[in-house]
């Protein structure tokens, strides 16, 4: 039977002026599913971010124990322009598969394809977004989607947040010495740290 993908919607309402804190996000969202232990129950949550894209496809891995949030990974996928659109898609596959199996992770957080005003540049993010939907499903990973605005919103508590602002709040949160770099990898992180202060339990 082909694998089954199991995708969370979450809606994010984050009172004006609010510092970015669990308690001051209020959460609409389905009761989440979560994967069943493995033989070694694991004592700390691990959440895969992925900001999807065809030249770059962005993925930041954060782990959570003891209410200690650190960053295991984080980097970019790069496709050569110049390879067949097939080749470009499987690679993507292939190098993803590759991070979840290193990682392990215990769900993962997609960015939306939200708004592109280039149709072809929105068909191919939308291709790219496919496959990694496609990944994870193989890999039985719950999969929690949030739009640019709500990932901006959730870390600086305004939705026009620029790239900067979101990089300097993800350096912040992860304790970090600078910001991730690609700006991928950074709003991958972002998606990641949204997916897990949607969680009630945290």
């Amino acid at each position: 039977m082909p694998a089954r993908l199991t995708i969370q919607r979450t809606s994010l309402m984050i009172y004006p002026g609010a510092q970015w804190r669990p308690n001051t996000i209020l959460m609409q969202k389905n009761k989440i599913s979560p994967k069943k232990p493995d033989a070694q129950t694991r004592s700390s949550n691990v959440i895969l971010g992925i900001d999807p894209g065809l030249a770059d496809t962005g993925y930041g891995v954060i782990q959570i124990s003891k209410q200690k949030i650190k960053m295991l990974a984080c980097g970019s996928i790069k496709t050569a322009p110049s390879s067949q659109l097939i080749d470009r898609l499987d690679q993507l596959h292939r190098q993803l598969g590759q991070i979840i199996k290193k990682y392990r992770p215990d769900q993962a957080a997609v960015e939306e394809l939200f708004f592109c005003k280039n149709a072809k540049t929105a068909l191919a993010v939308g291709q790219a977004r496919g496959v990694c939907l496609m990944t994870l499903a193989e890999n039985k990973l719950t999969v929690n989607e949030f739009t640019p605005l709500e990932i901006k919103q959730a870390l600086t508590g305004y939705g026009r947040a620029d790239k900067n602002q979101v990089g300097q709040m993800v350096k912040i949160l992860l304790n970090l010495k600078i910001v991730p770099r690609p700006d991928d990898a950074a709003d991958a992180l972002a998606t990641a740290l949204t997916c897990l202060h949607s969680q009630k339990n945290y």
